[in-house]
């Protein structure tokens, strides 16, 4: 219950946040950070692969996410933002080092954090990051959100027979306005990332257009990027066919990338992904 005696929103089964010890020392922590309109199901798979590499693992829950998306309407990117950054906080209080990875807006907010966190962030990997849209229409929302309070939601952009995704169906408007406001900040500070980033992009994404693959790798100049091909998945692609080599993909650079190459266990890590391009 609320202090007004309003119930609080349910949260839609499946977007649960999950926060997951793993198997290992507990010294290297990821955060994950899920889509808009999205939820942590999209990441859950995502998460357990990494906790059974013996990693921490935190993916919260964004405010206005996961209930109806007449909540997400009265949220702004700040309120995004500043729950993504709590959770890196609090990862950071109890691990050695901590890795950012999103998925779509999820990586925007990913990158945001390496921008604000310099040094803090052991490493970034995004998947389908959005950082603007070449949609004309989208220069006319903050016009709109009083007639057109919503548009038909991104949710489910799945390759994947039978596979869903759990997310709304409707998009808020001036939810999507606050959201060019972040693509706009996050575009112009990407210089100021000085750790190592892996970018996975779906050749076919009916969501995230190739212009934010292109803003991303220009931008970044400080640090050294890596942009890594889908062809087998859609926007969603932590939940698609190419779901194992970005698993996979992200425990080798955690590996890569921590003292003496140790993702944060004991036992042998899954086999490396085959180098080069397509991750």
């Amino acid at each position: 219950m609320t202090m007004a005696g309003v119930p609080e929103p349910a949260v839609l089964p499946g977007a649960e946040p999950f926060d997951l010890r793993g198997g290992g020392d507990g010294s290297t922590g990821v955060l994950l950070v899920h889509g808009f309109t999205g939820s942590p199901h999209s990441m859950r798979p995502w998460g357990d692969y990494l906790a059974a590499a013996g990693l921490r693992v935190s993916c919260p829950l964004l405010p206005g996410h996961g209930t109806r998306w007449q909540d997400m309407a009265a949220t702004t990117w700040h309120d995004w933002y500043g729950a993504a950054d709590a959770a890196f906080g609090e990862l950071s209080r109890s691990c050695e080092r901590v890795f950012v990875m999103g998925l779509s807006m999820g990586g925007t907010l990913t990158l945001r954090l390496a921008e604000e966190h310099g040094p803090r962030v052991a490493g970034a990997v995004t998947v389908n990051a959005s950082l603007g849209t070449d949609r004309r229409i989208a220069a006319l929302a903050p016009l709109l959100w009083r007639v057109m309070p919503t548009f038909p939601g991104v949710a489910g952009d799945i390759r994947a027979p039978g596979v869903r995704e759990v997310g709304y169906s409707r998009v808020p408007t001036r939810a999507f306005v606050s959201l060019r406001e972040l693509w706009a900040l996050t575009r112009a500070d990407l210089g100021r990332i000085t750790c190592p980033v892996v970018a996975y992009r779906s050749t076919t994404d009916h969501v995230v257009e190739p212009t934010s693959g292109r803003l991303l790798l220009a931008g970044i100049t400080s640090a050294p990027v890596e942009e890594r091909l889908l062809h087998d998945s859609y926007h969603v692609a932590t939940l698609d066919n190419d779901r194992e080599t970005i698993f996979k993909g992200s425990v080798d650079f955690v590996t890569t990338h921590s003292p003496a190459g140790a993702p944060g266990r004991d036992e042998p890590r899954p086999d490396e992904p085959r180098r080069g391009h397509d991750g």
